[in-house]
């Protein structure tokens, strides 16, 4: 995916509608308000009765899906950077690390109360 547009399309929506496509959000970079990289949104996750984004997969280290650590971090967590065409989360690398994750092969059911409960507690965000 070609980030310079893929970043366009974010901010121009942002500014324009509010409104995206979530396909535009794949692979997008997730920086700390320090400028120290994160990660990179890998899905996100949808709420189909309410149809709003509930997290954002956050994929950490690895080289090519081999070996990363996959996070899901609440959709409030995040906000959008329009200067710099990325997302920003207020957390550093060590607290990321420390956080509930998971692998490829197995994700959490993310429909589970006490999970979504301990996610949110994690970051500090409502649900």
């Amino acid at each position: 995916m070609n980030d310079t547009i893929n970043s366009n399309v974010i901010i121009t929506a942002h500014l324009a509608s509010r409104v995206l496509s979530a396909s535009t959000l794949k692979g997008d970079d997730v920086y700390n308000p320090e400028g120290e990289k994160l990660g990179s949104i890998k899905e996100l996750m949808l709420n189909i009765e309410s149809g709003r984004i509930c997290y954002a997969v956050l994929s950490f280290g690895g080289f090519l899906s081999l070996g990363e650590k996959l996070f899901a971090v609440p959709w409030s967590a995040l906000k959008v950077d329009t200067e710099n065409k990325r997302f920003v989360m207020d957390t550093d690398e060590e607290r990321l690390m420390n956080a509930p994750g998971f692998d490829t092969e197995n994700w959490p059911n993310m429909a589970d109360p006490t999970w979504e409960k301990s996610v949110h507690t994690y970051y500090g965000t409502t649900y």
